[in-house]
């Protein structure tokens, strides 16, 4: 979207020396944790070995006829057997000691190879590094400082599988099961597109195309239409593109929520939507958009308001949203009923909730189109 491009630079700033150090300290943390466990195990499982050598060799003492009768050798005896038991002990917590020593130092090996491997990879960052050792939280960068966002057991998962995005070699990435390509080339435009030859662009295989219809003023709070709006809206149709429609949103309660959907209902009533209307829930960044302050529960207020009004429509509604806004600025756990389309610009989709539609660059390019465009990949056809 067009809001995106200050974001991307801003994010690249938040890459700072002291975040890196706090992710190293964090890193520091879990691989004390994870020594700390596997020493535990290691002793525990020494100690069980220790027991049973000891009740072995107490079944052996007993089956051996005691042939001393007198208070001197019973002693002589005893002292043998204590001599023998501290003994037995000493060589075993020194066993203990070389084992754990040992596992140690692979532990610690295996975890610098791996910090290493993602770090001085060719799209290595600290934040992939945190990611991928810590699978339980949403990792993002955001004001200066990592956020570690739990993933929430409520909210709907997808089944996708890492390995079967595959970027082509024209950089457009596919999710291809077991030889076949699964997902749909999409695009989205608005003004900033300009003049677009959508014959050329369905020539270049995208199926789908997103067009802005157009948003509330951050400031002046006034509705406004993308100017070309109709133009590309007739196009897409005239080229065989599936069209759906989006908003960008600054209402700031349910009233203004609802008069967003019935400007957008009553000006894309005379065209074909056939994929969803999508509802833009992004932040102002570098500006103080009059949305910005809203809280957690009053942005899914006015989510859920403009989405129940397009639904009850007859048209399929969408929330888009970046990892921020799918962690921090809406409450998952109550819009499990609406399609989700998702905007991180990487060669992975990091994220574990269903989302029909990945944005993954806005860097894209298509026949058609002279500037760059932002690229999507969905998951089924709407």
């Amino acid at each position: 979207m067009e809001n995106m491009q200050p974001r991307k630079r801003r994010a690249a700033r938040k890459r700072t020396a002291g975040a890196i150090v706090i992710a190293l300290l964090t890193v520091t943390t879990i691989i004390s944790t994870a020594l700390a466990v596997t020493f535990g195990m290691r002793y525990m499982q020494s100690n069980a070995r220790n027991a049973e050598l000891e009740a072995q060799i107490v079944q052996s003492e007993l089956s051996v006829p005691v042939i001393s009768d007198s208070v001197e050798d019973l002693e002589a005896e005893s002292a043998t057997e204590e001599s023998v038991e501290v003994m037995g002990e000493s060589q075993g917590d020194e066993d203990i000691s070389v084992l754990l020593q040992a596992k140690e130092d692979e532990l610690e090996a295996s975890i610098k190879e791996r910090m290493k491997e993602l770090v001085t990879a060719e799209d290595g960052s600290p934040l992939k590094m945190l990611r991928s050792f810590f699978p339980e939280n949403l990792i993002y960068a955001d004001n200066d400082e990592y956020v570690f966002a739990p993933v929430l057991d409520e909210v709907d998962k997808h089944s996708l599988l890492a390995e079967n995005f595959v970027e082509t070699d024209d950089g457009e990435m596919q999710y291809v099961a077991d030889g076949e390509v699964i997902s749909h080339k999409g695009i989205d435009v608005s003004k900033y597109q300009g003049d677009i030859d959508w014959e050329a662009v369905a020539s270049d295989g995208v199926e789908y195309a997103f067009v802005r219809l157009g948003i509330r003023g951050y400031e002046s709070g006034k509705l406004v239409l993308d100017e070309y709006f109709d133009q590309n809206m007739r196009g897409a149709d005239d080229a065989g593109i599936s069209a759906g429609v989006y908003f960008f949103t600054q209402a700031v309660t349910v009233e203004e929520a609802i008069e967003e959907a019935e400007f957008v209902l009553e000006n894309m009533a005379d065209y074909n939507v056939t994929y969803p209307v999508v509802f833009d829930v992004e932040m102002i960044v570098n500006s103080n958009g009059r949305a910005n302050n809203l809280s957690q529960e009053e942005r899914t207020e006015i989510a859920i308001a403009f989405c129940d009004a397009i639904k009850a429509a007859g048209y399929t509604p969408m929330i888009y949203g970046n990892i921020k806004c799918f962690t921090k600025l809406l409450d998952m756990t109550r819009l499990n009923d609406y399609e989700k389309w998702y905007a991180f610009y990487d060669d992975y989709m990091y994220m574990p909730y269903d989302v029909g539609i990945w944005q993954y660059t806005e860097n894209g390019r298509v026949a058609g189109i002279s500037t760059s465009v932002d690229l999507n990949i969905s998951y089924k056809q709407y």
